[in-house]
């Protein structure tokens, strides 16, 4: 099955295709008093002004798309960074917490393994990560520190904890993206009218329609890179599980 972006673009481009194409058809079958100068002016000028007002929604969507993918790709490190710390501060506490990094391991190994694109591209977010965490957590509780070295360590670890509970659900909700669809439609609409002000009065011949099927294509690869990297755990573009096998290789030391 196609994925929503795939969708997006393939619509983008047909659609695109047949406002350039259909306006160029139409131009030669027009009543005369529709192909005065002034009429064509008229809507040349219009395009223009769309141009403008959607090289400005481009320019949003990109920079909003690439500061999510950046938070995404930062709370990533930074779980990977505390879950390092937890099984530190987990094996100075002694034996007693071997069985908390059995399963912080076979948390980091299921977390990384969610974020392959064959499985769930919501990173951690699925109901075995979720036990296998929380598992981590309430053995956290059943700690009984023998002096004050272990009761300092054992609060050094449900503070990292906490730290990484918080993060998994942050990274799950980002997961979303960000981007609304009707933003999304007005952009193609906005776009279907200034590639009709393209195709309007335009040469009838292979240059112009090659011409205006490889803008389209571009313009709908355009949509589809911007969405996919609003999506930061799918498709082309998606944040490195490097951090997780870093992890990994860690508690296996």
């Amino acid at each position: 099955m196609a994925s929503y972006e795939v969708v997006i673009c393939i619509l983008t481009f047909c659609c695109l295709l047949a406002a350039s194409l259909g306006a160029l058809l139409l131009y030669s079958r027009l009543p005369e008093r529709y192909q005065h100068e002034e009429t064509v002016a008229i809507i040349r000028l219009i395009g223009n002004v769309f141009i403008v007002m959607t090289s400005l929604v481009l320019g949003l969507m990109i920079n909003s798309a690439r500061n999510a993918f950046d938070g995404v790709d930062h709370n990533a490190h930074v779980i990977a960074t505390d879950m390092i710390l937890l099984d530190r501060t987990l094996r100075r506490y002694g034996p007693e917490a071997d069985d908390m990094r059995a399963r912080l391991l076979a948390y980091a190994r299921h977390a990384r393994d969610s974020t392959r694109p064959t499985s769930d591209p919501l990173i951690m977010g699925d109901p075995v990560s979720e036990q296998l965490l929380t598992a981590t957590g309430d053995d956290l509780k059943t700690l009984k520190p023998a002096d004050t070295e272990q009761a300092n360590l054992a609060q050094d670890a449900h503070k990292i904890y906490q730290a990484i509970y918080e993060l998994r659900w942050e990274l799950v909700e980002q997961a979303q993206g960000t981007l609304p669809l009707p933003l999304l439609v007005m952009l193609v609409a906005w776009l279907m009218l200034v590639f009709a002000s393209l195709g309007y009065r335009a040469p009838n011949n292979r240059v112009v329609v090659c011409s205006l099927v490889l803008a389209a294509a571009l313009i709908a690869g355009t949509v589809y890179l911007i969405l996919d990297m609003d999506g930061p755990f799918s498709g082309l573009i998606q944040v490195s599980d490097a951090p997780l096998d870093r992890v990994i290789a860690e508690l296996t030391r």
